[in-house]
């Protein structure tokens, strides 16, 4: 059997993993991972012959030559690199978690940070018990900072991602209703988020000689604001106190909206020097201020100038289909398809219903994974649109017809049962000269309705 330092040694040759042999690197280690359809180990020989430097495999009889190296299981070897290799650096790794805003928050951050430091990101939503392993073994030499994103529909999976990360600051979005039928209720989801605040609350002290040695391990960023994270805070005790960020003069940065036409423009402050500071985004939504005000505190904790904080800020595009502005030649379009669940319904149509526009729109998709909760979550999507002040409203999917079943309907409020009963029915009646708020979950796929617009 291989182990973890003789594999190392290997990694430190040949710096680059693969896990697709769709995907091979000339000169990589291959990682023959198992899958629910697939076992890996039986493309092995494939990778070899495509160039890899080794093959891991689990599986004796997948060992064709000295190129594979065997292992007890793959999975669990790869994320035993990580951790090893993870410990072998001094940088700052800022680990990021939540229901809703990772992603954006995590972009956000690093269209910050990269204005003055070379830093590392999770590239799209690598953000699971493989992803972090991955994104850690891609942190090289010239590498100053990492931020990584976890994510989890689980108990004590942000603890296993911790442990591989080891974060020495970090951040959560907030706590919201996701992935229900995993965590179990919202005290599940508070007690699995809350696991980052445990491992910093713990963290060891970052190795000597790291270029932020001074400023030390265990920094939790957190949202005055929100009354959630506040409480789960203060059940724990930290080594070094939380840095704070919201609307108040005490946090480290403080900031509010100036303009939300649909981009956001606002107005924050440093409350250790006392100035203030204009910056416009190329984001929309009320509750993307959260996610702002985080990767600007972010700038303002490593000591950046504002010229590069707002720079960062200014330049960042979202991506991906969250909170993305995509303007047609009659309406003005907010593309938020990517996931859906109550939490982030809520405060996207909140959203809209603050928004100067002329004309606005709901187009609204069933939220998936909410288990016994499905029915008297969609009837409080629906009651939450049906109470803001927009000019139509359409609902899509099997569970908001049923909700629907249940309550009287409204004037300007159309359901229909799948995408595509919906581009039927605005085929015969499009929208023009609209503000159009398109969400709900990915396997909905709503991005086929953008065409119609």
């Amino acid at each position: 059997m291989t182990t973890t330092e003789q594999l190392y040694q290997l990694y430190q040759q040949h710096p680059v993993i693969t896990t697709d042999t769709r995907k091979i690197a000339h000169g990589s280690i291959f990682f023959a991972l198992k899958g629910a359809q697939f076992d890996a180990n039986t493309f092995a020989k494939q990778a070899i012959e495509a160039g890899v430097a080794y093959a891991v495999v689990d599986n004796p009889e997948y060992k064709y030559n000295d190129q594979c190296l065997l292992v007890a299981d793959v999975l669990t070897t790869l994320q035993d690199l990580a951790r090893y290799h993870r410990k072998q650096l001094t940088i700052p790794v800022i680990g990021l978690t939540g229901t809703n805003g990772k992603t954006t928050t995590k972009e956000l951050i690093n269209a910050v940070l990269w204005q003055h430091f070379n830093t590392l990101a999770t590239q799209g939503n690598l953000n699971n018990h493989i992803g972090v392993p991955l994104t850690i073994l891609s942190i090289n030499a010239s590498h100053q900072m990492a931020v990584i994103e976890m994510g989890a529909n689980h108990i004590k999976e942000i603890e296993l991602l911790c442990s591989i990360a080891q974060p020495t600051h970090g951040l959560i979005t907030n706590v919201g209703k996701a992935h229900l039928e995993g965590f179990g209720s919202i005290e599940g989801v508070k007690i699995a988020k809350g696991e980052l605040y445990d491992w910093l609350a713990t963290a060891p002290q970052p190795p000597k000689g790291g270029v932020f040695e001074t400023l030390g391990g265990g920094v939790a960023f957190i949202n005055s604001n929100n009354s959630v994270l506040m409480e789960m805070a203060a059940l724990r005790k930290f080594a070094i106190p939380p840095v704070f960020y919201g609307d108040a003069i005490d946090d480290l940065v403080s900031g509010e909206i100036t303009e939300n036409a649909p981009l956001l423009s606002l107005e924050w402050t440093n409350n250790s020097s006392g100035e203030s500071y204009a910056v416009k985004t190329q984001l929309t939504g009320a509750y993307n201020l959260d996610n702002i005000l985080a990767a600007i505190c972010m700038g303002v904790y490593f000591k950046m100038p504002v010229k590069e904080i707002n720079a960062g800020i200014e330049g960042y595009q979202p991506k991906n289909n969250r909170s993305q502005i995509v303007q047609t030649a009659t309406n003005t379009l907010i593309c938020d398809y990517y996931n859906a669940n109550p939490s982030s319904m809520m405060v996207a149509i909140e959203n809209i219903g603050k928004i100067t526009a002329s004309r606005k729109v709901l187009i609204l998709g069933d939220m998936f994974e909410m288990g016994a909760e499905a029915a008297a979550e969609h009837k409080a999507v629906i009651e939450k649109a049906l109470a803001t002040k927009v000019d139509e409203r359409i609902f899509i999917g099997k569970e908001f017809q049923h909700a629907f079943s249940t309550m009287d309907h409204r004037p300007s409020t159309m359901v229909y049962l799948t995408a595509e009963d919906a581009i039927a029915g605005l085929k015969a009646n499009p929208i023009k000269k609209s503000t159009i708020l398109i969400k709900g979950s990915r396997g909905m796929a709503l991005e086929r309705l953008v065409e119609l617009f």
